[in-house]
């Protein structure tokens, strides 16, 4: 874990709203100054729905100075100058796709609960790790790895403020249970960001 206080994480799911239909919910998160990265997933989807929804949610990112990534389709990180890829499901490599992407690409991992796959993840190379569900991971998983490693962790699945405010002090970013956050994302922010504020 880092020094600097915990920031919100934002995932835009496969089962949350449309990537257009997402855009002025999204352009309003970003307003708030309070997201560190935005991840896009769209599960299975073909190719074609990827490179609409990025060409959709790339601009705004950029246009507030925050990071896109894509889960697992890392074969769409350069052609689409995305800023990196976070590895769920895809079952790349990290060093390899380290070697391909460069040092300038953020690449993050998913270690699930598990304390030794996250260590493992994080030693081959990955910019962050997510452990979670969080209510599953609990407090005292992210309390280790905050003493025990220096990789910046992230704190996702589950979590609503009860939970935020139970291991905010012990991770470096929050991803809000998207179904919080993508109903009324103006109303859903400002009380976890508030909460960081206070770590």
């Amino acid at each position: 874990m880092t020094d600097a206080p915990p920031r919100l994480y934002l995932v835009l799911p496969p089962e949350g709203p449309a990537p257009a239909d997402a855009v002025p919910a999204l352009e309003a998160a970003l307003e708030t100054r309070t997201i560190a990265c935005v991840r896009l997933d769209l599960g299975a989807a073909e190719e074609a729905a990827w490179r609409e929804a990025v060409n959709l949610v790339l601009p705004p990112c950029h246009a507030a100075d925050v990071p896109l990534v894509v889960t697992d389709r890392d074969d769409l990180v350069e052609p689409l100058g995305l800023d990196g890829v976070h590895l769920a499901q895809s079952g790349a490599k990290v060093s390899a796709l380290r070697k391909r992407l460069g040092t300038d690409r953020i690449i993050g991992a998913d270690g699930g609960a598990e304390r030794h796959r996250g260590m493992s993840l994080a030693e081959a190379g990955a910019d962050y790790i997510a452990l979670g569900p969080a209510p599953l991971a609990g407090g005292e998983l992210y309390q280790w790895w905050s003493e025990m490693i220096e990789t910046p962790v992230v704190a996702e699945g589950g979590v609503d403020l009860a939970t935020a405010r139970a291991i905010a002090p012990f991770v470096d970013f929050l991803v809000p249970d998207p179904a919080l956050v993508w109903a009324n994302p103006v109303a859903a922010l400002p009380p976890f960001a508030a909460l960081l504020d206070e770590v």
